[in-house]
């Protein structure tokens, strides 16, 4: 990788985790039921035209797309970051079970069946 694809993904993971953590607050929250109330307390007045609809859907539609990428890149980070953790906590605990390692690669079947099996072994342990 060259320096300028590391510097514009540097520059990406900035971007969204800033605008994550902006737009995450409560304050974000109730300056778009305010934006809201003020775009539907206008539609008397501009008499409820196409013109008022598309306002609000076009700009509802552009802030959806946008966002639906940074929380994907936001939750990949934190998916990942959370991989490494808990392999290093596993290593610790010198668990060596390889599938509890690539869990992540599993399917939902997969998944399931070895949480059930996981269980029944913590109910085993506990009844012993």
């Amino acid at each position: 990788m060259d320096s300028e694809t590391t510097h514009r993904q540097d520059f990406f993971t900035r971007f969204a985790t800033r605008t994550s953590k902006v737009l995450g607050h409560p304050w974000v929250f109730s300056a778009a039921i305010a934006i809201l109330v003020l775009w539907g307390l206008s539609g008397p007045f501009l008499g409820f035209s196409d013109t008022w609809q598309l306002v609000i859907n076009t700009g509802t539609t552009i802030v959806t797309f946008l966002m639906v990428f940074i929380i994907q890149n936001t939750q990949n980070r934190d998916s990942a970051a959370l991989h490494i953790k808990l392999d290093a906590v596993m290593r610790e605990l010198q668990i060596t079970n390889s599938r509890l390692y690539e869990a992540e690669e599993e399917g939902e079947k997969e998944l399931e069946r070895e949480r059930h099996r996981l269980e029944h072994e913590a109910d085993d342990a506990d009844g012993s």
